[in-house]
């Protein structure tokens, strides 16, 4: 009998981790402000990773932390001592990239928990098998992987597996970019990329500096490691029957609506598919609800073939997106029908907007009324983050998001 795999959603910061389980996810990933591969993504105070803990834990959900970065000597000092600051907020587990890490780990907090990071290019039975050996408990399959591969790697292995099914893939090896290092100085093996592989470039001669040339016919220049994102949603279930034990979203960088959308669309394809399995079938609503955050085009990465130039976006760099986040739901008064709402982009009366619930049922609505925090009626919210209330149509839950329909954003 297939195992029902965990749900592992990225965590960028308190709000987002706060979404990501209240909209189904059963564990995050996220980091702190050091030792971990996304210095630019928010992360946590040692305070935030404390309260992230107590809400998960309060939930029956888990948080694994990131220590993921291939440090140089001055990156260890202070390690020794975070390592141990993790253990006492009872993080579940940590994870692990680099052997010297991972031993200080095993010597320092014997008791954790420790998850062998994507970034260790695990791609074969014999490393898996080294790491569990070692004392990981689970390994993260790297993201250049056949279904093939990793269905080997499950029955040639006895330790937990996870594999990333939905989010950015990167034009480097399992991550271990050097371009970012070479062209700006920032070490994304040390948590800080340039994400250089998404600019713009041309060729230029080595005769005649400063003379761009395209590297094809197209005024609009070529992205050329560009590549799309992974979206497994309509093979989920060739990857539940892999028999992987966790199934990662990419993400920890992106947004809010992000986090709250990807989840809840997996959230009820694995439901669905443990509930009925021989009727199982992939829904339209889950695929459109995918569409509907800031994505690139989608792709299936490695999992059926090796990827070609059907891969990569070579004409241009933005996103896109069928929905965008106007409103987060603070409170909801059942007796008014007024809920008390923090604007995240403009809105004004007469839009139509959708209503997304962590739990509750989807529907949409016009927005018929608003007021300021004074109780003055309103016709348009435009102030970031403002606090107003609006009327609704029907009961919603804390951290619902609003959102209106667009055809498409550039980032």
């Amino acid at each position: 009998m297939i195992k029902k795999p965990e749900l592992l959603a990225p965590a960028g910061n308190l709000e987002k981790m706060k979404m990501a389980i209240l909209y189904g996810a059963d564990a995050v990933y996220l980091g702190g402000k050091a030792f971990g591969l996304r210095a630019f993504g928010g992360n946590f105070s040692r305070e935030e990773l404390k309260e992230a803990v107590t809400f998960a834990h309060e939930r029956n959900r888990k948080v694994y932390v990131t220590v993921n970065i291939f440090p140089h000597n001055g990156d260890l000092t202070g390690l020794p001592d975070y390592l141990k600051y993790l253990a006492q907020i009872n993080v579940d587990a940590l994870l692990v990239a680099d052997l010297g890490v991972f031993m200080m780990c095993r010597e320092l907090i014997p008791e954790m928990e420790l998850h062998i990071s994507t970034q260790a290019n695990n791609t074969n039975w014999a490393t898996v098998n080294a790491w569990k050996k070692l004392g990981a408990k689970r390994v993260v399959l790297a993201r250049e992987m056949s279904l093939a591969e990793v269905r080997e790697i499950r029955e040639k292995c006895d330790v937990d597996l996870e594999m990333f099914m939905h989010g950015a893939m990167c034009i480097s090896y399992s991550g271990r970019c050097l371009l970012s290092n070479y062209f700006t100085g920032r070490d994304s093996n040390r948590g800080s990329c340039a994400q250089s592989c998404r600019w713009k470039y041309a060729l230029v001669e080595e005769t005649r500096p400063g003379q761009y040339f395209p590297i094809e016919e197209d005024e609009r220049g070529t992205y050329i490691m560009n590549s799309k994102d992974m979206c497994l949603m309509p093979n989920i279930r060739d990857v539940i029957e892999s028999g992987v034990d966790s199934l990662k979203i990419e993400g920890r960088m992106k947004s809010v609506h992000y986090a709250a959308s990807v989840v809840k669309a997996y959230r009820l394809a694995i439901d669905a598919y443990f509930a009925d399995p021989e009727h199982f079938t992939v829904k339209q609503e889950w695929l459109d609800e995918l569409e509907k955050v800031s994505h690139r085009t989608y792709t299936t990465g490695f999992y059926y073939h090796q990827p070609t130039a059907e891969d990569q976006i070579y004409g241009k760099t933005s996103y896109d997106q069928t929905s965008e986040f106007v409103g987060l739901v603070r409170s909801y008064d059942a007796a008014t029908g007024w809920a008390v709402v923090e604007q995240r982009n403009n809105m004004k009366l007469g839009q139509e907007i959708e209503v997304f619930q962590p739990t509750g049922p989807l529907y949409r609505q016009t927005i018929t009324a608003m007021e300021n925090e004074d109780g003055e009626a309103i016709e348009v919210a435009p102030h970031p983050q403002m606090i107003l209330r609006m009327k609704m149509e029907q009961p919603v839950e804390p951290y619902t998001i609003l959102r209106r329909d667009v055809t498409s954003v550039k980032q």
